[in-house]
């Protein structure tokens, strides 16, 4: 299988994507996103619930989203983790609309409800999936 750009692999319906984020007592979580999004090498955007990664990035705008599609073997996994930094969180505007919109069409009405905000991140670092560098 030929070797995609981290955007596409990012953006591909088949990805699974987790977000890791640190509290402001150092408590750590993890959750499964499936509204991530990559605007373009250096934005990411995520429509959030009111939930614990949400109220963590209020705290600590730190973010690492690990990403990947499933190969045969390990090895063979595409994807990618990136490092994040809040740049907005908003509660209202034209971007959590679209991105409702987008939760809606998706996954449905009650899942659109849910959505509380429309986080956008910069990305300020890459690393490969399986990195087999020191």
């Amino acid at each position: 299988m030929p070797r995609r750009a981290p955007i596409d692999i990012f953006n591909d319906p088949q990805r699974i994507a987790t977000l890791s984020t640190i509290d402001a007592e150092g408590q750590p979580n993890a959750a499964v996103f499936d509204s991530l999004r990559m605007l373009d090498d250096q934005t990411v955007i995520m429509a959030s619930g009111a939930n614990r990664t949400l109220a963590n990035l209020r705290s600590n705008p730190q973010a690492v989203c690990l990403f990947t599609i499933p190969g045969d073997t390990p090895l063979l996994y595409q994807g990618g983790r990136l490092y994040l930094t809040v740049e907005s969180i908003q509660e209202e505007g034209d971007q959590l609309e679209q991105l409702k919109e987008g939760v809606r069409q998706a996954a449905g009405e009650m899942a659109a409800n849910s959505i509380r905000a429309a986080v956008t991140f910069r990305v300020t670092g890459y690393r490969p999936l399986i990195d087999r560098t020191a």
